[in-house]
């Protein structure tokens, strides 16, 4: 996937190389692939699901800190100051991930499914998961600030280890209940949501700032941008692809099974995903950002922790219950939907300003990856 500089202006298809030109095509690949080996393989799932990290399979829990490892290892740490001191970034995105997210999601369940509690559960559980892990990907695919994605990455990991039971009893226990409507419960220790966080990010976080670290110490930063990044580089979306064909053939049976059930639960989805894209970059346009962290602000709003979604609707109502058929529906609509708005992200830029030109950066090798 491509170096990570702005791209010149041209065709969005024309400027990618050959892995990211055809991304969708191998994600879409990877899905049916996972949806048909959990349907014809029998017992590969129970075989997936026996050891698992926090909830989450352990080939799941390992695709995932591959994915992330390669774009954490490109984030330019000594920049993350001048991130941290920008409001107009910082504030949009606590207010859209923790107070428009959760009340969006809410809003759509009761909805689109008024008589289907479980599956409404688990679409709000989804919505109270904000994103940590995969959007480091979408976000490094359009173009995105890397550094600022990884800002509002660790923000987003403090805020859902102090929040995500509090949203949680008030979403499905206190609202309800001041609207006259069905209450639900939700029982998980915020020892069980920071110890997914510091798996799933800290891992990768802490290997990419040591790679980063001892990297350029030893070689130079020339060296280590165009000679080790492309090398560790597609590594990221091996791992993608990998974890999307564990995640879809441990719940291969349960999505083909009930295909009308899934189509109801992903109608909401759906709706979000586009509100909260469309709605984040156009709030990171009127705020005066510019593409790269509009984009940044849009990913981050619109992604969702679906591996914590998951593990916390298998723990507290069950592998087979509604509410974990609703987690795991999650990354089902959210990974082709999030991969389109990739293109839209890239064929975007001629909505913003142009940014001044400044000395151009060392060429990455033809033929580089940027993830």
């Amino acid at each position: 996937m491509s170096t990570g500089t702005p791209a010149p202006a041209g065709p969005v298809a024309g400027r990618l190389s050959f892995l990211d030109r055809f991304l969708a095509v191998w994600i879409l690949v990877a899905m049916a692939v996972g949806l048909g080996l959990g349907r014809l393989v029998p017992g590969l799932g129970d075989a997936l699901a026996k050891v698992t990290v926090t909830g989450v399979s352990l080939p799941i829990a390992l695709g995932l800190l591959v994915m992330m490892y390669p774009v954490l290892a490109k984030v330019r740490y000594d920049r993350l100051g001048t991130v941290t001191r920008d409001r107009r970034l910082l504030v949009p995105s606590l207010v859209l991930n923790w107070i428009v997210g959760p009340a969006l999601m809410f809003a759509l369940a009761w909805m689109f499914l008024p008589d289907l509690p479980e599956y409404r559960t688990g679409l709000i559980i989804v919505g109270l998961a904000r994103c940590i892990a995969m959007v480091v990907i979408w976000n490094d695919l359009a173009c995105g600030d890397r550094e600022a994605a990884a800002v509002l990455v660790a923000l987003n990991s403090v805020f859902q280890v102090l929040a995500f039971s509090l949203l949680g009893w008030f979403y499905l226990s206190v609202l309800p209940g001041l609207l006259g409507l069905e209450q639900a419960a939700l029982d998980v220790s915020v020892w069980e949501i920071a110890r997914s966080v510091l798996i799933f990010l800290g891992i990768p976080l802490l290997a990419g700032f040591l790679t980063r670290r001892l990297g350029e110490k030893a070689k130079g930063r020339v060296w280590y941008e165009t000679k080790l990044i492309p090398r560790i580089g597609p590594f990221a979306l091996y791992g993608l692809l990998f974890t999307i064909v564990v995640l879809f053939a441990l719940q291969g049976d349960a999505i083909t099974s009930k295909p009308l059930d899934v189509v109801r639960i992903a109608l909401p989805l759906l709706v979000y995903f586009a509100v909260m894209w469309a709605g984040s970059m156009a709030v990171g346009r009127a705020v005066g950002l510019d593409h790269p962290k509009a984009t940044t602000l849009a990913f981050t709003a619109a992604g969702n922790n679906f591996e914590l979604a998951i593990a916390v609707a298998i723990a507290t109502f069950g592998a087979t219950s509604g509410q974990a058929l609703a987690g795991v529906v999650g990354p089902l609509i959210e990974v082709p939907v999030l991969i389109g708005l990739v293109y839209v992200a890239l064929a975007a830029r001629r909505f913003f300003p142009r940014p001044t030109p400044t000395a151009a950066p060392a060429a990455a090798p033809e033929g580089s990856a940027r993830v």
